[in-house]
């Protein structure tokens, strides 16, 4: 596009399309297997990439000190996800062409492969149809910064990185107990994870290596390594606690895998707040604003300046105002309109509350044009907003704003003063609650995508979960 003639008002059909099918960040893989394999029919080869139709399937690294439980992770991961688990143990044993009989014989004296041997027998592996359709799990690898860049300079690229961290002491204590079953692989412990059949404790070994001495030379070389192989994986490493029940430690891990990085995707935010009256939606609006700079749209503060500023639309809408009847839907959505066609909405984006209300007002919003590319459902229980809403009250000498609760009156004379708007009271809080939660379903099964959050928090931790929402892509359609 000419540079001369921004802002662009481009279509918001093609940014919602192309973030809704990840266009960006398939013409981005792409763009990295061209750059990688750098074949002579660029063309042949990226239709071929695209039969594949693998870019999501997983590429995950597990690290982690000795007696970390790595292995067990990366197991519980690969079954979770159904993918393919690539430790160096398991190349080994696959019959490669590169990997001869005293390759062998010299694993099984030194449990050590030479590193350009095992990147070789990496890409081998990952060459496999089962690899490139399921993905794969490295289990401790890489071992050395030398392995890691070795692996990528192969174009081997994983997506996520999970490493495991605990303190020596219990790392050492922990692997004194480990206890492996010869037949199936699986690592139990005689204090955390003993198996509850009789045959599968009588068949357990004691693996080798795992004397006190023998883990404190492997946790020093340990650490050794990682510290250099840390910043292989700038913006892809997630530290997790081996201390911890092993269940917790995977569902962590398994919920990093399955989350999207940030996209480089260009992207204006247009964002909407749902949520009964007394959730926060106001004070969520005004945080992102502050933040990311977004135009702050109130549907109902709007209103009440259009009418103030004694606007065409103003002039029709004080009627409704004056007998305190609802404004029509028609009305509310030009001067909605108005707002959102304005420049500063249209190139920083925005975020939109107290509209829509129901399936009819999200049907008209969308029939404008005005689609939100993030929905925020806002759930907070009934006695919550009661305690919020009800309680809250305004000093008529001052105009300053207090909460019986949050943030009660500094004296006694001003709190016998103090006066509670009608709109405050429970029978109107409860009639517009029960209002909001009649339509919800409905909304919700219009904005399909839509994410709902527990308002009934500290603001800023819902605000954190808002953000995230918010720079992160949009999860992938399930067929």
């Amino acid at each position: 596009m000419d540079v001369t003639t921004a802002p662009h008002r481009i279509p918001a059909e093609m940014p919602q399309y192309g973030e809704s099918n990840h266009i960006f960040e398939l013409m981005q893989n792409m763009l990295e297997q061209l750059l990688i394999h750098q074949p002579e029919d660029p063309i042949s080869f990226m239709i071929q990439h695209l039969d594949r139709n693998n870019d999501n399937v997983p590429k995950i690294v597990i690290l982690g000190p000795p007696a970390s439980g790595k292995t067990t992770i990366a197991m519980w991961l690969c079954k979770h996800l159904n993918s393919n688990l690539l430790s160096v143990e398991n190349l080994v044993i696959r019959e490669f062409p590169s990997l001869t009989a005293e390759t062998r014989k010299h694993y099984q004296k030194t449990k050590t492969v030479p590193s350009t041997l095992l990147v070789r027998l990496i890409k081998e592996r990952l060459a496999q149809e089962d690899c490139i359709k399921r993905g794969w799990i490295l289990d401790g690898i890489p071992e050395t910064r030398e392995q890691a860049l070795m692996i990528q300079t192969q174009g081997v690229i994983p997506r996520h990185v999970v490493m495991l961290s605990a303190l020596d002491t219990v790392l050492i204590e922990r692997n004194l107990g480990k206890r492996v079953d010869p037949q199936t692989g699986e690592i139990y412990h005689t204090t955390f994870d003993w198996p509850p059949e009789s045959d599968i404790q009588n068949r357990l070994v004691v693996p080798a290596g795992i004397s006190e001495m023998e883990t404190a030379r492997k946790l020093l070389e340990y650490h050794r390594n990682i510290v250099r192989i840390i910043p292989s994986y700038p913006k892809i490493l997630k530290v997790i606690s081996a201390d911890q029940p092993c269940v917790d430690v995977f569902y962590q891990a398994l919920t990093y895998v399955q989350t999207h990085h940030r996209s480089n995707a260009p992207f204006t935010p247009k964002v909407l707040l749902c949520g009964p009256t007394g959730s926060g939606k106001s004070l969520q609006a005004a945080l992102l604003a502050q933040k990311y700079g977004l135009v702050n749209v109130c549907c109902g503060q709007l209103l009440k300046e259009a009418v103030a500023d004694k606007t065409q639309f103003g002039e029709l809408i004080w009627p409704f105002f004056e007998k305190e009847m609802a404004v029509p839907d028609s009305l509310v959505v030009k001067v909605l309109s108005q707002r959102l066609d304005q420049q500063d909405s249209i190139q920083k984006g925005w975020v939109l509350h107290g509209f829509p209300r129901d399936l009819d007002q999200a049907h008209m919003l969308s029939s404008m044009g005005y689609d939100p590319n993030r929905v925020f459902f806002l759930n907070v229980p009934f006695d919550s907003i009661v305690e919020r809403l009800t309680l809250r009250r305004i000093d008529p000498v001052t105009g300053e704003r207090y909460h019986l609760l949050y943030k009660p009156p500094p004296t006694m004379e001003i709190q016998a003063r103090l006066l509670q708007h009608p709109k405050d009271s429970e029978e109107q809080v409860k009639l517009k609650v029960d209002l909001f939660y009649r339509n919800s379903a409905d909304l919700e099964q219009f904005y399909r995508q839509a994410v709902t959050l527990n308002g009934d928090q500290d603001p800023y931790t819902v605000f954190e979960y808002v953000e995230s929402g918010i720079i992160n892509p949009l999860p992938k359609k399930i067929p």
